[in-house]
């Protein structure tokens, strides 16, 4: 595992770092060659070994590392010994784990509800599985800032946590959930992939139709206004496109098409857009430094966005920088797609889905939502 970003809390896995990573350096983490997947929080990590063994760093205010190991290396979530886990995923300042046996486990900050246990406690230091979600057989989860998304082998979706945005998709009406509720707008609809922005959401389709919904003041929905939308809406401009992966940061949006195409929308003042510009956008803009390149994996930070194009082995960064999580060794941002140092080969886990087209689970298998970015990559010779 190589990682790079903000690491004050030890959040990188890199035991002897309290300063930003401005450059991909190899994670110190004793078991970082046996770890499947990661998950980034605002300032916590979760690593997923290939065992189903979880472990977490960084910063533990709310309880969001599910152990308190105490040392400056990664603890293991002793909690969920037990469990086989197969899928992580991390919040602001909560973290969710999901069993091979379809059971979801979370922990950490709860006062949006967004632990889904009925509650608004301030913090749950220990993994608790969502009971209400226990007779469904969860296949994907999703986390924003305070909300939460899961995908039932069933075809349901369901949403819960804050809801001031509307980024839950209920419909108008309601508040902040704190226990899991259907999105019945999108019943009927076979889905494919759900995901989570700060405060905006996302769902794909199988047959590759885009909707979202939630917060929209700097266009991250793609619906050509900055309308908040309460309930799932067809992103129409993206029809004509077959997509086939959606990562979502804080305010922004990116798309990849089954053609390797990458658009972006959204907030953009930090170059997080690959736009040559600090403008936002409110339609979906093809990221054109790209063109004639086939991107193949993607992946967004909080402000920032990251592009894998496997014919030439090149990591491609834009937007904030000013923490190291670009890569490129510099604090400043950066408005096109720069190249990250290295020759990067594609890491071998996807997802299958009913149509047969592989979906990646987001760049190199990490999920990079927040300051700091730590990445699963396979390094070519």
């Amino acid at each position: 595992m190589l990682c790079c970003g903000q690491s004050d809390f030890g959040q990188l896995g890199i035991i002897d770092s309290s300063t930003d990573v401005l450059e991909l350096c190899m994670s110190t983490f004793s078991h970082a060659n046996l770890i499947k997947e990661v998950a980034c929080g605002l300032k916590h990590s979760v690593f997923l070994l290939e065992d189903g063994r979880v472990y977490s760093s960084g910063h533990n205010g709310m309880g969001q590392l599910g152990q308190d190991h105490g040392k400056p290396e990664p603890g293991h979530v002793t909690a969920l010994a037990d469990e086989h886990i197969i899928h992580v995923a991390c919040g602001q300042s909560h973290s969710l784990a999901l069993t091979n046996q379809g059971q979801l486990f979370s922990w950490g900050a709860g006062t949006e509800g967004q632990l889904g246990h009925s509650t608004t406690d301030a913090s749950i230091p220990v993994p608790r599985l969502i009971k209400k979600l226990s007779q469904q057989k969860i296949q994907q989860v999703s986390c924003g800032n305070h909300h939460c998304l899961a995908l039932a082998d069933d075809g349901q979706l369901y949403t819960w946590g804050q809801n001031n945005h509307g980024q839950l998709g209920l419909g108008s009406g309601f508040g902040s959930q704190s226990s899991p509720q259907r999105v019945k707008s999108l019943e009927g609809i076979p889905l494919a992939q759900v995901v989570a922005g700060g405060y905006h959401s996302f769902t794909l389709s199988l047959s590759g139709a885009v909707f979202g919904w939630g917060k929209n003041s700097e266009g991250q929905l793609g619906l050509n206004d900055e309308k908040v939308r309460e309930s799932p809406c067809l992103v129409k401009p993206l029809r004509t496109h077959k997509v086939v992966y959606i990562s979502c940061g804080e305010g922004h949006t990116a798309i990849l098409t089954k053609t390797g195409g990458l658009f972006t929308f959204g907030a953009g003042s930090y170059g997080q857009l690959g736009h040559d510009s600090l403008h936002n956008e409110i339609n979906p803009r093809r990221v054109l430094e790209l063109m004639g390149s086939e991107v193949s994996q993607i992946a967004c930070g909080r402000h920032h966005t990251l592009a894998f194009v496997p014919s030439s082995g090149i990591i491609y960064a834009f937007g904030c920088g000013e923490l190291g999580q670009l890569g490129t060794g510099l604090t400043c941002n950066v408005n096109c797609p720069t190249v990250v140092k290295g020759k990067w080969a594609a890491h071998r886990g996807q997802i299958p889905t009913q149509d047969g087209i592989h979906r990646t689970p987001g760049l190199f298998a990490a999920l990079d939502e927040w300051r700091c970015v730590a990445l699963m990559l396979a390094f070519a010779a």
